[in-house]
């Protein structure tokens, strides 16, 4: 028995002390989905030929060597972090990286499944699913960061188009691939300064949503979510589709309710929303994402706040409830390493809450015996969850600790630093 064999009998001997099956915790936490965004590739640039790139409040930042530039660089990459990557995994993918066809690019008032072939094409030959995002971003059209308010219904109207052609996208997409579509919808309408009008931009949000939502789908195709935004860049004072805005739009209009981990005040957690949201909601749909100050897309790191989203998923019996997808992007660092460190550290919360002796912890605050569930909430943040999420590794054919440094080292040596 090698060492590592060792510690996980080790671990599975610990976890067994306090009722947790940790053959039945693994089995769990892998068949969760987990849909990784490929903006963090490119640092949300797309590949249509007049793509004005990131703006909308959005910004990138750092210039670390190896961006990909294309659409096979990109697929490239992302099969890397694939190969760091236990459990089930899901691509999402943004409109604006669409590819031509037969040499000829598509406005996004012009789009179709057509542009997209090649990733649906892709995502199967990887067996994983994926899903969708109109970008109302990164165009002359939404120059001034609002495409679904603007006072110009032309605008308005095109961007309308645009919505309605993402969702047959989506549809078509959910078809050939059988697996049913998130298709996820964010806009960054608001105001730099104080607006005299809230209401009005409201109003024509409201309407373009509508409009865009009139056709109806198979859920087993596609499923829309909304998503609120608190500020951007260019939009610090007001923005139109704020939570409360949205919350409403989606129980009324029977739509998931995105959470974005980074669109909250910067005390709000959305950990301690999910729970709250779906007694409103059938299901909802999730960017983990980390805040920092005003920048809402630091990539994840395994901290209080994660385990937290993690715990109220597994602990409540939400996995089929909840659409877990990422959202973040960093172009200071390796964008391999920072894409995998984050999909990694996801997938260890969810390890982590199955781990975690929820059940007794839960029996001792029933019984008011808040005595011992502090003493369960401590002592199970020490237990060996690290020698369990080496044991993954291994048992799905991925690498962890040193091997994995070296791993993503070296595909920045041999490939990134080339482009």
């Amino acid at each position: 028995m090698t060492k590592k064999d060792a510690g996980f009998e080790f671990a599975k001997e610990c976890f067994a002390g306090y009722g947790v099956d940790v053959d039945d915790a693994v089995r769990a936490a892998l068949a969760i989905p987990v849909s990784v965004h490929c903006w963090q590739g490119d640092d949300v640039t797309g590949f249509e030929k007049a793509s004005g790139g990131a703006d909308g409040g959005i910004a990138v930042t750092g210039n670390h060597p190896g961006r990909a530039r294309t659409p096979e660089e990109l697929r490239a990459d992302f099969e890397k972090v694939l190969s760091f990557l236990p459990g089930k995994t899901r691509i999402n993918l943004h409109a604006c990286y669409a590819e031509p066809v037969n040499g000829k690019y598509a406005d996004r008032d012009t789009i179709s499944f057509d542009n997209f072939k090649n990733w649906t094409d892709w995502a199967n030959a990887q067996g994983i699913g994926v899903d969708f995002n109109p970008t109302f971003f990164g165009h002359a059209k939404a120059a001034d960061g609002c495409p679904l308010t603007n006072r110009d219904k032309g605008i308005r109207d095109f961007w309308v188009e645009h919505g309605r052609r993402c969702r047959e996208i989506s549809a078509q997409i959910g078809m050939k691939t059988k697996s049913s579509v998130l298709d996820n919808f964010w806009a960054p309408d608001g105001s730099k300064d104080t607006p005299a009008d809230r209401l009005a931009p409201r109003d024509r949000l409201m309407d373009s949503l509508d409009r865009m939502f009139e056709k109806k789908y198979e859920a087993s195709k596609t499923v829309d979510s909304v998503e609120s935004k608190l500020f951007g860049m260019g939009c610090e004072s007001y923005t139109a589709g704020s939570h409360e805005f949205y919350m409403g739009y989606a129980v009324t209009r029977g739509k998931l309710l995105c959470l974005d981990a980074g669109h909250f005040h910067p005390t709000e957690v959305i950990s301690d929303k999910i729970s709250a949201v779906l007694k409103f909601i059938p299901e909802i749909s999730l960017h983990v994402s980390r805040g920092v100050r005003w920048d809402s897309d630091h990539v994840i790191t395994l901290n209080d706040e994660l385990n937290a989203i993690a715990q109220e998923i597994v602990w409540n019996g939400f996995c089929s409830r909840v659409r877990i997808g990422l959202d973040y992007f960093d172009a200071s660092i390796n964008r391999v390493a920072a894409w995998s460190i984050g999909a990694r550290n996801m997938r260890k919360a969810l390890l982590f809450a199955m781990l975690t002796p929820y059940k007794k912890i839960r029996e001792a605050e029933n019984a008011g015996d808040n005595t011992l569930r502090l003493a369960l909430q401590e002592e199970y943040r020490t237990l060996p969850f690290g020698a369990v999420w080496d044991h993954v590794c291994a048992e799905t054919g991925k690498c962890s600790g040193q091997e994995f440094i070296d791993s993503f080292k070296a595909y920045e040596k041999d490939v990134l630093s080339k482009r």
